[in-house]
């Protein structure tokens, strides 16, 4: 009991921090490209709920914070309607609305009336910030601190496992699975847990040779600290000890460089993982919510503040372990806005592109059915999502042992 009372408020502050950096800077996206087509804006919030402070800036802005720490929002003069896109009779209301009250062609630093390359702009500008937050944030981590990796080197094989089957060795160095370059272990391991069960094209250094093989990775259930129950591709390898570990250091140019190609491993690996378990050829269960994200912020946190012995060190630590959870995070966030799912970014651009082909919005009662449709979808999915992660914590089965 006192290792959760210890844990809890731990994870806590993890999860606040990460998704209030992550959601506050994709709201920034949607204000600055807003701010940048001159766009009218009532108020930019950071947090929900009562208001603890507020002021206003020169261009009206009121800017607050409140008491609800979990993200923010940027809400434009004039968006009044939940879908964001009012059809061709409100935007007469609106218009006229305007012009009575501030004067003919007022209308123009209205959201609703901009160009719809302005207005997709503004919109895909949130999701464009997650992944720049993202690139940025890999970048301070490997550039601040670098990176321990282990050479992509099999030292050994179990017998009768995949990797046995496909003709691994003792001493093969993997350079390629599937034409992809594996740079380390990590690259290596990774690859692998994300396809049990599908076929991998390896190209191997053996000796003076170059070898292709082809393993498919088994499936095997295993219990995460982190992420609890989950199943992973298992080739049956062993890599080389903690001796063979080295840093490597990079430069800021280098670094940047790093953080985007780390943002898009996170990108494609998300793309690819939900491609599997649309078709089938994955477990639907290992879809988390927000509650395994304050999960694994916490463990995140506390591994990095592991080994140091004073209060300043365990913080640093944890934070700088924090900043690499948040810029995954940042990642699935951009990812995830961009669905089209009318409640989301990527549902609004679904209705600019209509509006461009048709020359005029899509009319509002449409809009309104398909954005209740949205908002369904996303709250299954997110009950969903919650029903997973308790259980994969053991919540419900601890539960269902109060009551049998």
């Amino acid at each position: 009991m006192s290792g959760l009372a210890t844990f809890l408020p731990v994870a806590i502050l993890a999860f606040v921090f990460v998704l209030s950096l992550v959601v506050v800077v994709h709201e920034l996206g949607h204000y600055w490209a807003a701010r940048m087509f001159g766009t009218r804006i009532d108020q930019f919030s950071i947090g929900f709920g009562r208001s603890l402070v507020h002021w206003r800036d020169r261009q009206g802005v009121e800017w607050r914070i409140a008491w609800i720490p979990l993200g923010g929002y940027v809400r434009f003069s004039g968006d009044e309607n939940a879908a964001s896109v009012p059809d061709q009779n409100d935007l007469a209301a609106m218009k006229a609305a305007i012009a009575e009250r501030e004067g003919p062609g007022a209308e123009k630093a209205y959201f609703q009336f901009k160009p719809i390359w302005q207005r997709a702009v503004i919109t895909a500008a949130g999701p464009i910030a997650n992944f720049i937050l993202a690139i940025a944030l890999f970048a301070v981590v490997l550039g601040g601190f670098g990176e321990l990796t282990l050479p992509a080197r099999i030292t050994s094989v179990q017998p009768g496992t995949p990797a046995a089957a496909a003709g691994f060795q003792a001493g093969d160095v993997v350079r390629e699975a599937d034409g992809r370059p594996i740079r380390d272990w990590v690259a290596f391991s990774q690859y692998i847990q994300m396809r049990a069960r599908q076929p991998i094209t390896f190209t191997v250094d053996r000796g003076s040779q170059t070898v292709s093989l082809t393993a498919t990775p088994i499936a095997e259930t295993i219990e995460n600290r982190i992420a609890g129950r989950i199943e992973i591709g298992k080739l049956g390898v062993a890599s080389p000890d903690r001796s063979e570990m080295v840093r490597i250091r990079y430069n800021p140019i280098e670094a940047v460089a790093m953080g985007a190609e780390r943002t898009w491993d996170v990108l494609s690996t998300t793309v690819f993982y939900l491609g599997r378990i649309i078709t089938g050829q994955a477990k639907p269960d290992q879809i988390g919510s927000v509650l395994g994200i304050g999960n694994t912020a916490g463990h995140v946190a506390q591994a990095g503040a592991a080994g140091h012995t004073n209060a300043p060190d365990m913080l640093f630590g944890s934070f700088v372990a924090l900043l690499g959870l948040a810029a995954v995070l940042s990642v699935s966030v951009g990812f995830m806005n961009l669905l089209p799912l009318p409640v989301l970014d990527g549902g609004h651009l679904l209705f600019y592109a209509y509006e461009a082909v048709a020359r005029r919005p899509l009319p509002g009662q449409v809009q309104a059915v398909a954005y209740r449709l949205g908002l369904a979808l996303l709250v299954g999915f997110m009950l969903f999502a919650t029903w997973n992660d308790l259980q994969r914590l053991g919540v419900v089965k601890f539960l269902g042992g109060l009551f049998s």
